[in-house]
């Protein structure tokens, strides 16, 4: 026997997939979406694990769109401006690969260049905004955190133009170069949510098997735990093979991160980490040294200031995530962190560091109050993006069902 709905057509629901940064992902327009899915809850969640292709115990994502990294199991939903001064909502999911979570705390900053030309080209900003040639400054407000993204979009004969010769490691090809600003990226001040959830620049966790352990946990961007490299075994000039197939290396990871997840009042217990995969972070940083990229191009150390190593979804990043970038040239503006220090100190407005693909410059403008708070007004970087595929997306109809 087949149940009721077997024979029912697949589900066809207008879809793009595009590259932004060193992510990829599956954007939608909120109407677009089947109307059960058009609101939070269950049937969206289910929808999305079904485009992406999880949960699947292999691995894999055959059946499905996404790629089988966290840089590549992603979704974005946008929708007309719901705040005044903007021109988009920007709502991202993070889907895991093999456990099908979905998890909604956080954003994608990579993802974050492509929300820009997707909105222009789906008609998501009035006509009087898009210049014909030049730049398009588009306001997005980023729906999971409550914050201001401003990307500078170019044009080119009335179309987002995606040809150029900006270069980002990680990024086989060149193209367009996309400016972005993410506004006051985190609120200052001691207490959940600020700046410095605890207070402190630097805190010690307890983990077992580690003992006490320093760390910076920052909440800019995306909230973030960092560490030193050597504290945890590690040189700060690692690959992807050195680490994803070291299942107790990851473990201990996974405890840190566990820890200061904790510590930064995003859970209760820590049992509670593992369904929110997303956030924290976790990273490790060093000062400079030559390595190796992925492409095999040298890195020299008089090129960088210092090394940061971060890990999404329980896997050492093969580049970096452009949030995590955002909390980097935070801390690096800030003297007492980790990263500061790291960086060898003095003034950072603005942080080149190495990751495992190669460089990024990033800048932060942070103040510091009367009182002692830090604020961060605004971090900076460049990102392109590109439409790989347009069309339409397939699903079983009994999806709708199976989330409900």
């Amino acid at each position: 026997m087949h149940p009721p709905d077997a024979c029912l057509p697949p589900l066809r629901i207008a879809a793009s997939y595009l590259r932004g940064g060193t992510s990829k992902g599956v954007f939608f327009c909120l109407d677009d979406l089947p109307a059960a899915a058009r609101q939070p809850g269950p049937v969206r969640d289910a929808l999305l694990r079904r485009v992406l292709g999880s949960p699947d115990p292999y691995g894999q994502q055959i059946d499905g769109m996404g790629g089988a990294t966290s840089s590549t199991s992603k979704a974005v939903i946008l929708a007309p401006a719901s705040r005044p001064d903007h021109d988009v909502d920007y709502l991202f999911a993070q889907i895991g690969v093999d456990s099908g979570l979905v998890d909604w705390s956080g954003n994608c900053g990579n993802l974050s260049a492509a929300v820009g030309p997707f909105a222009i080209a789906r008609g998501l900003l009035p006509p009087a905004r898009v210049p014909r040639d030049g730049v398009c400054s588009v306001r997005i407000w980023q729906a999971n955190i409550g914050k201001t993204i401003v990307a500078q979009v170019p044009m080119a004969g009335g179309q987002v133009q995606e040809a150029g010769d900006f270069e980002l490691d990680g990024v086989a090809f060149a193209a367009a170069e996309i400016g972005l600003s993410f506004l006051d990226p985190a609120e200052g001040g001691a207490g959940a949510g600020g700046l410095f959830p605890t207070g402190r620049l630097v805190d010690e966790l307890d983990v077992p098997g580690i003992g006490r352990l320093p760390a910076t946990l920052i909440n800019a961007g995306i909230p973030t735990v960092f560490v030193n490299a050597r504290d945890v075994g590690c040189s700060g000039t690692e690959r992807q093979a050195d680490l994803n197939g070291d299942a107790q290396a990851l473990a201990r990871f996974e405890a840190i991160r566990a820890q200061g997840a904790l510590k930064m009042g995003l859970i209760a217990t820590l049992t509670e980490a593992a369904q929110r995969q997303h956030t924290p972070k976790i990273a490790f940083v060093a000062p400079p040294a030559d390595y190796r990229a992925a492409s095999g191009r040298q890195v020299r150390a008089a090129d960088i200031d210092l090394l940061v190593r971060a890990l999404s979804m329980g896997r050492l990043h093969h580049a970096m995530m452009g949030t995590a970038a955002v909390a980097i040239a935070t801390a690096a503006a800030i003297a007492g962190t980790l990263v500061h220090a790291a960086a060898g100190g003095g003034a950072r407005p603005t942080v080149r560091f190495g990751h495992p693909s190669g460089t990024l410059r990033v800048g932060a403008q942070a103040v510091q109050s009367a009182t002692g708070d830090w604020q961060v007004r605004e971090v900076r970087m460049s990102r392109s993006a590109r439409v790989l595929m347009e069309g339409w997306v397939r699903v079983p109809a009994e999806v709708l069902g199976a989330g409900a």
